[in-house]
């Protein structure tokens, strides 16, 4: 069996994908939209190593397999396949096509990916020092790299998009704003955002409704472009970034907390200490409003071990179903007023990074190298399928801290509506 034809029968003759392999066989529909190159042996070494989702990651962050045509439209058709879908004959004819020695080669994974071992030894799963280093590792790539992909919004989480046509910066601005009219958020008041990437919510908080704003991130990159952003917006009377854990904000008595895509590196564990310290932030009256990326029940895995976005893009990040974020905010002392879910609205903003990763891509090669610009690109065209197809979701979460007498200060419908 010709190496072409293994690959033809894993993704499914009907995915009109054409291959071509370094042993010289070819397969599948000639002109078709979507080619895959099997380059060297390396990439099967990767696959034997590492069968399926991380194998293939391997192969193609290294550059041993490349693709030809939209990443994101190969993924979507190749979105369930497995190799379990061959038959036990068809296995056996490929270990006797491929030979042993690809199988038994030992290759090690591309520089990309995080060594398990080197987060052993910082500690157990989000121990401090530990979630210092996977934060590093994703957020501290270079922020001349992250400019590109993200545009001048600096908006490293989910938009929201007023209209189907909107840009991004207009749905970012959007975000920020729904986020602040949720939080109810006046002149005077005083915000906490916990993991606050490159300030932008810090920024809008202050700029557009007068509120003194702290944010906290362990990305020292993020921090330090988000302090020189709010002095060139002359907002550092309101507006202060610290590269910090948001355990370690020492203030209290804060109006209100966002936090924006942190609680992914929180993990499942440390939920109830997570919401716990928030609720010890607030006032009574104070609202948290809580964004991040959920899994659609709870009886998906929320962790995988051996999984690429593990390995190469978020060290360490859990996904819970929102039914164990409510109800852990509930245990902790929070009232839920609002839940929305944004799914669609996480595919469209992805959609947007892809292409201005596209756009730049030859500078970001240049900024990041080829390796790391193939993790994003991967990356982001997967999680658009993974939204679409409801593998993952994301909500907003409002909660309030009532006061000694039960009272919310919510009133009784939002003076504007939320979208």
């Amino acid at each position: 069996m010709a190496l072409a034809t293994i690959f033809e029968k894993i993704v499914g003759t009907d995915a009109n994908v054409a291959f071509t392999a370094y042993d010289g066989s070819k397969a599948g529909p000639d002109g078709a939209d979507l080619a895959i190159e099997v380059k060297s042996p390396i990439a099967v070494a990767y696959l034997a190593q590492a069968p399926g989702e991380l194998g293939l990651a391997r192969a193609f962050v290294s550059g041993h397999i490349d693709v030809q045509g939209d990443l994101y439209t190969l993924l979507d058709r190749m979105w369930n396949i497995t190799t379990n879908d061959l038959t036990t004959s068809e296995k056996l004819a490929a270990v006797r096509a491929l030979g042993m020695k690809p199988l038994l080669m030992r290759v090690p994974p591309p520089p990309q990916e995080m060594r398990q071992s080197a987060l052993a030894r910082l500690g157990s799963r989000h121990a401090k020092q530990r979630d210092a280093e996977a934060i590093h590792h994703h957020y501290d790539v270079s922020n001349r790299f992250y400019s590109w992909v993200l545009g001048p919004s600096m908006a490293y989480t989910c938009a929201v998009f007023p209209s189907e046509d909107s840009t991004l910066e207009e749905a970012q601005y959007a975000k920020f704003d729904l986020v602040a009219r949720k939080l109810g958020l006046e002149p005077g008041m005083r915000l906490l955002d916990v993991g606050c990437g490159w300030g932008g919510m810090v920024i809008h908080a202050a700029q557009h409704y007068g509120v003194k704003a702290l944010g906290v991130t362990l990305s020292k990159q993020q921090a330090e472009w988000g302090q020189k952003a709010i002095a060139d917006a002359g907002l550092e009377d309101l507006a202060e970034i610290r590269f910090m854990d948001y355990r370690d904000v020492q203030e209290s008595g804060f109006d209100a907390v966002s936090s924006i895509g942190l609680t992914e590196h929180i993990g499942k564990a440390n939920l109830g200490a997570y919401f716990s310290f928030l609720n010890g932030k607030l006032k009574p009256g104070g609202r948290l409003l809580n964004h991040c990326i959920t899994r659609p029940t709870g009886k998906e895995k929320t962790f995988n071990k051996g999984g690429f976005i593990n390995r190469y893009v978020f060290p360490d990040g859990e996904l819970e179903s929102v039914g164990l974020l409510i109800r852990q905010m509930e245990d902790l002392g929070f009232e839920i007023r609002h839940e929305e879910n944004l799914r669609e609205h996480y595919a469209k903003t992805l959609r947007h990074w892809c292409d201005n990763l596209d756009a730049n891509w030859d500078d970001a090669v240049q900024e990041v190298g080829m390796g790391t610009a193939r993790v994003w690109a991967l990356y982001m065209a997967g999680c658009i399928v993974g939204f679409e197809r409801n593998k993952v979701q994301l909500h907003q979460v409002l909660g309030v801290k009532l006061d000694r007498n039960g009272r919310s200060g919510v009133p009784l419908r939002p003076a504007v509506d939320w979208p």
